[in-house]
């Protein structure tokens, strides 16, 4: 990979998915700046776990924004709401963070056309997940239709392309193609509200889908979790 290679800024949160993204898109022949945003997250640990990420994906440049979502709240994740510990429901969980992906999203954008990178990754996944509206595929379309119409360089007719290569995977699937690049999987952070010691709890959504997606895949699970769900 050199300097003429594609740039693409890649959503880096820290988490499994994004990992695994990243590291596709890098595999893929593209250099990576690597976004992170602190937004005030009640899982703020995960942001270490960013850093490391960038650090062994070889990021030309890690950026980590600060972007205080509690002076909204609206979320488990950003207000003093308690995250559920009893199973993967059905419907909208309480983690959801209003507009999350679209807000940070539209950074990425920003700083793709300041760094003149078409090209957008994030780790949503539409299968194997906790409900979100926002990581679906026409959220994703509807975005890059949405930044043709807002950039310069959009109407301009050099559209942007967000990459979503984890969209129709299921959460072993993911593992397994982690595995398959090499990567340390152990580097990432999915839990949602840490248990001392900078143990994952194993029992909110986020712990419950990475567990289930170890065990699916076949592969030793490096995650230590405080308890076993």
């Amino acid at each position: 990979m050199n300097s003429t290679s594609p740039l693409a800024v890649a959503l880096v949160s820290g988490g499994l998915d994004s990992m695994v993204a990243a590291a596709m898109m890098r595999a893929d022949g593209y250099r990576l700046l690597a976004l992170s945003i602190d937004y005030n997250q009640r899982h703020q640990i995960e942001l270490a776990a960013a850093r490391r990420i960038a650090s062994v994906m070889g990021a030309e440049r890690h950026v980590v924004l600060p972007l205080d979502l509690r002076a909204f709240g609206g979320s488990a994740l950003t207000a003093e709401i308690d995250v559920p510990k009893t199973g993967v429901g059905d419907d909208i969980p309480v983690t959801y963070v209003p507009a999350r992906n679209t807000i940070f999203l539209s950074l990425s954008l920003g700083w793709a056309e300041a760094a003149n990178a078409r090209d957008l990754v994030i780790g949503v996944n539409a299968l194997d997940y906790s409900g979100y509206p926002d990581c679906r595929p026409e959220f994703i379309a509807a975005f890059e239709d949405m930044a043709a119409l807002a950039t310069k360089a959009g109407v301009e007719g050099d559209r942007f392309r967000v990459h979503a290569p984890l969209q129709h995977m299921t959460k072993a699937d993911i593992v397994r193609e982690g595995t398959r690049l090499g990567l340390d999987l152990g580097l990432s952070w999915s839990c949602y509200d840490p248990a001392p010691g900078g143990l994952h709890c194993g029992l909110c959504d986020s712990c419950r889908l990475r567990a289930k997606g170890f065990e699916e895949a076949g592969v030793p699970d490096p995650t230590h979790y405080a308890t076993i769900a």
